[in-house]
């Protein structure tokens, strides 16, 4: 037998459906949304394991140009968790967050992108079942929206 015969015989059926598995990049607040995910993470509780975590002092420092090299880096969704309103470290943040990210979905939706690959939600240090739930919904959302492909 030769090895091409041997590598033939190997090679898995390439008609097997592979089930689309997105790429959701996470903009974590350092003060409650990260402690929430930690928790979540202490608690053993399952969840997708599809979101890439950066954290962020203060999701009021976010800037939509990283979401948007986020997309234009191959995420195919977004989501920013920040502190509840009134709970701020920074005292404004989130709400400044949650204003950007309004206008952020109207910029997205006009460049193609759906407003569901960018989620804007709350979730504090004590909410881990929360957590699962947002990231859960948001993994769903994104597979049945598909694999986010931006032209130049």
């Amino acid at each position: 037998m030769s090895a091409t015969t041997c590598l033939e015989k190997d090679t898995p059926e390439t008609n097997v459906d592979v089930e689309f598995e997105p790429k959701i990049v996470g903009f974590l607040c350092n003060w409650c949304s990260y402690a929430g995910a930690d928790k979540a993470g202490s608690s053993q509780t399952p969840y997708p394991p599809n979101v890439s975590i950066i954290k962020i002092m203060c999701t009021g420092r976010m800037d939509p140009q990283f979401v948007m090299k986020a997309f234009r880096g191959g995420a195919d969704g977004v989501i920013v968790l920040a502190c509840h309103p009134g709970d701020c470290h920074y005292k404004e943040g989130n709400l400044r967050a949650a204003q950007r990210h309004a206008m952020l979905v109207r910029l997205l939706e006009q460049m193609g992108i759906e407003r569901e690959r960018c989620r804007f939600d709350y979730v504090s240090a004590g909410e881990g079942e929360k957590y699962v739930q947002v990231i859960t919904e948001m993994v769903a959302t994104v597979k049945q929206l598909g694999t986010l492909s931006l032209s130049d």
